[in-house]
């Protein structure tokens, strides 16, 4: 079973393994507002590691394919690799990696880095399939709120989260 690109407009990257992903962020980023990219460069960037180096053991022959897409502020990526899967955690606990053995505690951090970043992260059965998920418009709905509410403006340097 697999997770498909379904309902909407997707454009999609495909890319030999490797771990020279800045190109492929950048491209990835394009259409995401600049106080957004930092961070959801950081989740695509651990999703991406994983997909080459743990899914494909950076086998240049096997492929890593980006599926994305965004629509009314809701951006949306589905990460493939041909690796052998493997079976991720039902749900990620902020103390899990710290429970981890030391070789496995580096990607149980990655896995939790993904939860925290985007509101969805759904694998296919098999492991091989990554659906990553963000929605940004009622977020800036909320800024403008406080602009137009409480008199906070850009300048006043205020995040939300």
């Amino acid at each position: 079973m697999s997770i498909r690109p379904v309902g909407r407009d997707w454009g999609t990257i495909s890319f030999a393994s490797t771990l020279f992903l800045c190109p492929i962020l950048d491209l990835l980023l394009t259409q995401i507002p600049k106080q957004w990219q930092g961070e959801i460069r950081l989740g695509l960037q651990e999703a991406l590691v994983n997909a080459a180096l743990h899914g494909n053991k950076l086998d240049p022959a096997k492929r890593v394919v980006v599926h994305f897409s965004v629509e009314n502020g809701y951006y949306s990526w589905l990460i493939s690799d041909e690796g052998p899967g493997f079976s991720p955690p039902y749900k990620c606990h902020n103390e899990m990696a710290q429970h981890l053995p030391e070789e496995e505690a580096e990607s149980g951090r990655g896995l939790c880095i993904l939860h925290q970043i985007f509101d969805r992260v759904q694998w296919n059965p098999q492991g091989t399939e990554l659906r990553l998920c963000k929605q940004v418009k009622n977020r800036f709905l909320l800024q403008t709120l406080r602009v137009k509410v409480y008199g906070v403006r850009e300048s006043d340097k205020v995040e939300l989260k």
